[in-house]
């Protein structure tokens, strides 16, 4: 940028959500377009910033910045002040105040509006070059080895600088100034297709892969973080072909589409959602299906929603250029279980049997970043999943704390590293189920901790024995571990991004946690802050016949309710799933439930919805996490509530407790009855809702805490958080939910984190 003729110098203060959100990046942006010079950074209190130009520049950039907030920010005061002009060129990131402490790496984005251009430009010497970087996008945190974050401790290492490519790099005035991922087609990576094993494809490699995609193949394509899976979405044919193959039954596949307008042709999207699929971090978001929808019914069976994502790189706008597919299949390239594969030799072994190519290339990845995933709940962002184009941001938190590790649960792993009040968590790693993804958690946490130079004191890790990330914690880090009760570190999760201090009551409804009483937690009301708890109410109690095979199979849950509420005459009754059971499967099932052997305690909420949808005959058995649940919701979107059913709250033992028995059976007279089951799927929602906004009620009675906290995985429900946060608020309760982690296990070490910073011991 030249000089500017300037009128007025502005410093401007701005506090609220404003860090670790792409709020600096932002401002940046923003200044450019207004022709203004100065700087920005982040201190102890938010983002300071001066800003010179001219007088009508200066009050667009300023309202601008209200409506034009990265969707992640909430924008508190901002307070402006005129200060003296100071000439000079240029707008820049500058290093932060006080209290920030080290740089943070920054997060992957992807290809700018001007590289865009670049890319299709046929005079350009970039043209259609699947590379093309400058220093305002690209890949950052997936390539960067080491810190400082220069290009001999990237991945680019090995890709010396043409002439040309030097020039540029060499030019302050130039927008690929110091750009660490440079390079064009003289200098820089190359794309191949080659078979299953490694073996070049004649042709060039794009052509030839749109070619195989066109044709319904399955092509792995080599993104930013790792391998996707990639097949044609209006080809029911080719995309069964990849279910079968990948062994995905029923769970919905990720889409790519060219733009917003791409979208828009098979989904319903609004400004917000526009926002999240138009932004540098190229999320997939979660949209309403479109009754009409050119896509193959296989993408998607059993939901409303699609999951649809922008292109994140330039190879991946090269794919879908000149409208040739309506939409691209992009789910993660991995077998069952296993995290994304993301190196050469690694994607050829795990997925030659399902790819037909692989469309690959030799820039590196250093570390694997899956997608991330956003729905909208109430006009904002709601993470299901928090990964790539958002890691490494920090959360800010309340206060400063000593310096801690934490490896999350079970679940959606995700570690956690803390300097001062700052919170850095890790991208999603996956299920630690095996030991892929063990050492994939242990990778990410070492790598963290040398980008970050954070060199923690403490390790905090599930009251789980037998989780692997227990196992982790307390034999492989050398770190005196601190163990945080699952459902305590959800209500500290939601509170930490909220920055709240105090007392809360936290509504924390997940599927699993482990209880201090040896029971399975799930439907909990807990009063507490990050010093401790008390757990003030929960769902009744009901046993878990077969332990985890009731997570499998939700009719087993189905069947415990209806004992609970019918006693013997639940087992005459015609459940789906049971009574396709031998007479000997049978009496076993019994046995688990009268006499309570393999059959926990559980008050899980999670466990409750799945047996509801059994109960209501959606899904009996499942073959991914949460999809009975998932169904539910989806069906009670097509009903209307038919009447209020009875959810009594009594007290026991202590406690709240909200009985669900009088509600199963008033659910079996509704079926009896033919009741439409999305009516009563609806009713359902509405009563858990009722019963939930009751036991906090008698928990501000008692505390006089007017302030709520919903955390777990249940509140991915929108259905159900819209109508909880809704009805809370209407009865004089302050509501808070996620923004800035998800609900479920994957927000859960941010929690972890800072009750171990805390406190320092077993909670």
């Amino acid at each position: 940028m030249g000089p500017v003729s300037t009128s007025g110098r502005i410093r401007v203060e701005i506090d609220g959500i404003v860090q670790g959100v792409g709020f600096r990046p932002f401002i940046y942006r923003l200044a450019q377009r207004h022709g203004l010079s100065g700087w920005v950074c982040n201190t102890p209190a938010g983002v300071l910033l001066e800003a010179e130009g001219g007088e009508e520049a200066l009050a667009a950039f300023l309202d601008e910045i209200r409506q034009e907030a990265p969707p992640l920010a909430v924008v508190g005061a901002l307070r402006s002040t005129a200060i003296p002009l100071s000439g000079g060129t240029g707008f820049a990131i500058v290093a932060s105040g006080a209290g920030e402490g080290r740089a943070e790496p920054p997060p992957d984005s992807d290809v700018c509006t001007d590289c865009l251009r670049e890319l299709f430009d046929p005079a350009d010497r970039r043209y259609r070059y699947p590379f093309i970087t400058c220093t305002n996008c690209g890949p950052r945190y997936s390539i960067i080895s080491g810190i400082p974050y220069d290009r001999p401790l990237t991945t680019m290492a090995g890709f010396p600088l043409c002439a040309a490519c030097r020039s540029e790099y060499e030019d302050p005035a130039d927008r690929r100034f110091h750009a660490q991922p440079l390079a064009c087609p003289v200098c820089g990576p190359r794309l191949r297709l080659v078979d299953a094993g490694g073996t070049d494809l004649p042709g060039d490699p794009l052509d030839r892969a749109i070619g195989m995609l066109a044709e319904g193949r399955i092509v792995a394509v080599k993104g930013v973080g790792g391998y996707h899976l990639a097949v044609d979405a209006a080809n029911g044919v080719a995309v069964a072909e990849l279910r079968r193959r990948k062994r995905r039954n029923d769970k919905p596949l990720a889409m790519m589409v060219a733009d917003v307008a791409g979208a828009a042709a098979i989904a319903v999207v609004d400004s917000m959602e526009s926002r999240l699929l138009a932004g540098p971090e190229r999320p997939i978001v979660l949209l309403r299906k479109r009754a009409d929808a050119p896509i193959a019914p296989e993408v998607a069976p059993h939901s409303g929603y699609f999951g649809i994502m922008l292109p994140a790189s330039p190879v991946h706008h090269l794919l879908l250029a000149d409208n040739r597919f309506t939409a691209l299949v992009m789910t993660s390239g991995n077998r069952s279980s296993e995290p994304i594969a993301y190196r050469e030799d690694e994607a050829l072994a795990q997925l030659a049997g399902i790819a037909d190519a692989f469309l690959v290339h030799d820039r590196g990845i250093r570390t694997r970043v899956d997608d991330s995933v956003i729905r909208v709940f109430r006009g904002n962002p709601l993470f299901l999943r928090r990964s790539r184009g958002y890691v490494p941001r920090a959360v800010t938190l309340p206060a400063g704390q000593p310096s801690v590790l934490a490896v999350g649960a079970e679940l959606k792993g995700a570690c956690c590293l803390t300097r001062n009040d700052r919170a850095f968590m890790s991208q999603h790693i996956g299920d630690l189920q095996n030991v892929a993804t063990l050492e994939s958690l242990a990778e990410s946490g070492d790598h963290l901790q040398r980008l970050l130079e954070i060199a923690p004191v403490l390790v905090a890790h599930d009251l789980h024995p037998d989780y692997l990330s227990t196992r982790f914690a307390l034999e492989r880090t050398g770190l005196p571990a601190v163990g945080v009760q699952h459902h305590h570190a959800h209500l500290a999760a939601c509170m930490a991004e909220n920055r709240l201090e105090g007392p809360t009551i936290g509504v924390i409804f997940d599927g699993t946690g482990f209880g201090p009483d040896g029971t399975v937690w799930g439907g909990e009301f807990l009063v507490g802050d990050y010093a401790g708890y008390r757990r003030a109410g929960r769902f009744r109690q009901v046993p878990l016949p077969g332990g985890d095979a009731a997570i499998r199979e939700p009719y087993r849950m189905a069947l415990s309710w209806c004992h609970a509420a019918l006693g013997e005459a639940a087992f005459a009754l015609p459940l789906e799933g049971w009574t396709g059971l031998s007479d000997q499967e049978r009496a076993l099932m019994r046995q688990l439930l009268e006499r309570r052997i393999n059959a926990p305690l559980t008050s899980s909420c999670g466990r409750l919805f799945d047996a509801v949808a059994a109960l209501l005959g959606v899904r009996g058995i499942i073959s991914y996490e949460g999809q009975a649940a998932i169904e539910l919701e989806a069906l009670a979107e097509e009903g209307r509530p038919s009447r209020g059913y009875p959810v009594p709250v009594v007290a026991r033992d202590g406690l709240w407790e909200v009985d669900w028995a009088p509600l199963i059976a008033a659910l079996l007279e509704d079926l009896a009855h033919g009741v439409a089951a999305a009516d009563m799927a609806a009713s359902f929602h509405a009563a858990v809702v009722e019963a939930a906004v009751a036991v906090c009620g008698r928990l501000r009675d008692e505390t006089g805490i007017g302030r709520v906290a919903l955390s777990g995985g249940v509140f991915q429900n929108r259905l159900l958080t819209e109508g909880l946060c809704s009805r809370l608020e209407t009865t004089g309760f302050t509501v808070h939910t996620h923004r800035l982690v998800p609900p479920n296990d994957g927000g859960l070490a941010l929690g972890q984190a800072i009750i171990a910073g805390r406190n320092g011991i077993c909670v």
